[in-house]
């Protein structure tokens, strides 16, 4: 998952390239922080890739110093770090065997110049309308084929040309494999694995674990097996870094047939321009920022002709390094171009110690960045999109056949799969109760879709009425005369027809990007949600009630009229919630808007803190929640119960400043305040559990913590109690988190709260939390230490 760095507005880069100025030590400070993280990652990896391709290793040094400086320095998307691409290396493998070293240097130049060219004629948007399936397919293809070739050198060979020999070799190279080679690339790819996940182990040891995976896990796994590899002597092919010599790079023009040539600097321009321009999209969304593509694709352009003159690799846009820039902190583009100048200096200072690392050592780096490539996530939501063939028929053709036939084949999957689509028309006969139809059409009708209209039309008895509803996509003149055929035969045989065209002006984007379409007509749409607060004038406003009311009024002009049929229903029909959603009273917190729920969806219950009072507790009690729960479970029979907590909660602040223990009487706050004192003694005696990032503060801790005290004390509530033991109830546990607008779910198996998109497909909710193997836990923590971090606030 990828997390905002800060809630608060970053200042946009300009678009000078004057360095910052006395008051923006700060940001320097930052930069050059985010550029030495960046740089551990970018030297391994720019090895690693070099590598792979069959090139000098000195060229993924130079491509990786040139991206940074040069594409740093011109490119349009502010944080984006540019280097030697994963996605190049099959095509820049084929171009070296090929065409030899030298030749590959001038299609690279060739590239960028035509780079150059396309984004001074401004058309960089236009390679964001390649199909996201064939996009992430060829990454797939490549990533597979990458950590084919390179699983050879792990086992101590050498890689065939293609993949499918790669794959044929594979068994040979199995029984011949060389132990030490093996050893390292195990290593190196089970501390890469391994790295990132230390923040995850229960206790001190997460804590401690997170404090070491801030050190980049390929500078580790690289280090280490070649600290290995060097204590115990093994025999292993390591680096070989060659004098830089002007003369060894002189460019040569490619020998072979002038297609051959083109279309290879066309496949380099296209692969190295869509991998640029939609990291840079990426990391423009991630930074909040808004890049100039055109530019960026200038600068990738002058990179690569300066990458080419100097002997080095193909250069883009990379989403591991411009993500781990981001995330450490970096403010400008001087964070790029400051991790160019210390690979650069790499190069030239540390060539010593760059020989001692063992290939097999980077060879197990490439392959698990190959295999990381092959992304389940893209798949998912290109099977969600229904677009899994274009991916599948991509993967295989580039895995085969090479990356230009299998984007080729993709992009013929994919424009013949629209064409289908084009042509698939719905065609359904709904029987009435008083004997009459309903014909519903649904897509394009075309005079392929004649036969089935047809069909459909002969079988409906003569003397029916008819109602004909076509929703308003595309009708041809073969369509058109076929229904007003069938409708002249069915009036002169006694029949009645209504034909209606339902225009569907009430279309809703889903956030996962499928398109619902309502049932209820009319001329306009819901009007989007406007914040009253956004607004710079209502600070000024003098009447808030006449605020409120225009809101009404609003209501009543648009929404009204589209949901007024499903609120008529629920007064027939009375309410059926599945759900009871228990929350904060907060201004910030819409339940319907975070859920995407309507009218009858949730029975909502909101109270200060979203807080459930124990039963039973002098003082603390309170029966509105009680019966609201009793009500939902016993009367409404919902079968689950939510309670949503939230970051910045005032309720928790006030339990940490201890409102509560103030002297003099207390007041109704204070008294219903006592119900969060469970959450509190529990933040004592252990720290919260929130695994998907850092916890910012005591105060979000508590209120992580609230929530999960809430479902125990929930757990108090008999009615409850028999239908969870019942298994005809679950209770989930949500936190909201404004400032990234993010939802996080309590996973029932982790016990952890997680981003409700990565628990798609998994069971959610939570059981009483204080079983007696989490009590022993609890006892078991150094709670004073671990929990309070010092904080007085949670001194018991």
């Amino acid at each position: 998952m990828t997390l905002d760095i800060s809630s608060a507005p970053i200042a946009s880069d300009t678009n000078d390239h004057a360095p910052p100025g006395p008051r923006s030590g700060a940001r320097w400070a930052q930069d050059l922080s985010a550029s030495l993280v960046v740089f551990l990652i970018a030297v391994p990896f720019s090895l690693g890739i070099a590598l792979a391709t069959g090139a000098p290793l000195t060229a993924g040094l130079a491509a990786a110093a040139v991206g940074g400086l040069v594409a740093g320095f011109l490119g349009g998307s502010t944080l984006q770090v540019s280097g030697p691409s994963a996605a190049l290396t099959v095509i820049t493998a084929g171009l070296i065997s090929q065409y030899g070293w030298q030749a590959t240097c001038v299609v690279t130049v060739a590239a960028g110049l035509l780079q150059l060219l396309l984004g001074v004629r401004r058309v960089a948007r236009t390679a964001l309308a390649v199909s996201p399936a064939i996009v992430h397919g060829m990454l797939a293809g490549v990533g597979l084929t990458i950590a084919i070739a390179q699983l050879h050198v792990v086992l101590g060979g050498s890689p065939q040309s293609s993949a499918p020999a790669n794959l044929l070799a594979l068994p040979g190279q199995l029984a011949g494999s060389h132990p030490p080679a093996l050893a390292v690339g195990a290593i190196t790819a089970a501390l890469l694995m391994i790295w990132p996940r230390l923040g995850r182990l229960p206790g001190r040891a997460g804590q401690f674990g997170a404090r070491l995976a801030k050190v980049p896990g390929p500078l580790v796994a690289v280090a280490v097996a070649t600290s290995l590899a060097t204590a115990l002597g093994l025999q292993l092919a390591r680096v070989e870094l060659p004098t830089w010599q002007p003369h060894g790079i002189v460019p040569q023009l490619p020998h072979g047939p002038i297609a051959g040539v083109l279309a290879a600097v066309l496949t380099v321009t296209a692969v190295a321009s869509v991998e640029s321009l939609l990291s840079a999209v990426a990391i423009d969304r991630m930074s909040h920022r808004t890049g100039d593509l055109d530019r960026e694709l200038r600068g990738q352009g002058i990179a690569n002709m300066v990458s080419g003159l100097l002997g080095g690799l193909p250069i883009a846009g990379g989403a591991v390094r411009s993500t781990a820039n981001v995330r450490a902190g970096a403010q400008t583009r001087w964070s790029s171009v400051l991790h160019g100048v210390w690979v650069l200096a790499a190069a030239l200072l540390l060539a010593g110690g760059l020989r001692r690392i063992p290939l097999a050592a980077l060879a197990a780096l490439v392959l698990v960045v190959g295999l990381q490539m092959v992304s389940f996530a893209h798949i998912r939501k290109v099977h969600r999109h229904r677009e899994f063939p274009v991916y599948l028929i991509t993967v295989l053709g580039v895995v085969l056949l090479g990356v230009l036939l299998g984007v080729a084949l993709g992009a013929a999957t994919a424009v013949l799969l629209a064409l289908y689509r084009l042509t698939r028309a719905h065609v359904d006969v709904l029987p009435g109760p008083d004997g009459s139809f309903t014909v519903q059409t649904h897509g394009p009708l075309t005079f392929a879709a004649v036969p089935r209209l047809s069909r459909a039309l002969a079988d409906i008895p003569g003397t029916a009425q008819v109602a004909v509803v076509h929703d308003g996509s595309f009708l041809d003149h073969a369509a058109y005369e076929t229904l007003h055929s069938w409708r002249v035969g069915h009036l002169a045989a006694g029949g009645r027809v209504s034909m209606v065209t339902r225009r569907q002006d009430d279309e809703v984007l889903d956030p996962d990007g499928t398109v619902r379409t309502g049932s209820s007509p009319g001329p306009h749409r819901c009007r989007a949600w406007t914040p009253w607060v956004g607004h710079h004038c209502i600070e000024q406003q003098e009447d808030p009630h006449g605020r409120l009311l225009d809101g009404v009024r609003g209501f009543q002009l648009h929404t009204a009229p589209l949901i007024r049929p499903e609120l008529a229903r629920l007064a027939r029909e009375g309410q059926t919630p599945s759900q009871l959603f228990l929350t904060c009273a907060d201004s910030r917190m819409v339940t319907s808007m975070i859920t995407n729920s309507g009218p009858g969806d949730l029975f909502t219950v909101r109270n200060v803190g979203n807080l459930v009072p124990a039963p039973f507790e002098p003082g603390a009690a309170d029966d509105s929640v009680a019966a609201a729960v009793q009500y939902a479970v016993e009367a409404l029979e919902v079968r689950s119960i939510t309670i949503c907590g939230h970051s910045g909660c005032g309720a928790m602040k006030a339990l940490l400043d201890g409102v509560h223990e103030r002297p003099g009487p207390p007041t109704p706050l204070t008294r219903w305040l006592r119900n969060g004192l469970g959450a509190l003694d529990r933040l004592r005696r252990a720290p919260a559990e929130f695994t998907t990032r850092p916890v910012v503060d005591l105060v979000e801790q508590l209120c992580i913590t609230n929530v999960v005290q809430q479902l125990d004390q929930l757990m108090a509530n008999p009615a409850v109690e028999r239908r969870v033991a019942e298994g005809t109830l679950r209770l989930v546990g949500m936190y909201f988190d404004f400032a990234t607008a993010q939802a996080y779910v309590l996973d029932r198996e982790s016990g952890r709260f997680s981003p409700v998109e990565a628990l798609e497909g998994r069971s959610v909710g939570a059981t009483p939390c204080d079983t007696p193997e989490r009590v022993n836990e609890i006892e078991q923590v150094s709670a004073t230490s671990a929990a309070t971090g010092g904080d007085p606030r949670l001194a018991a």
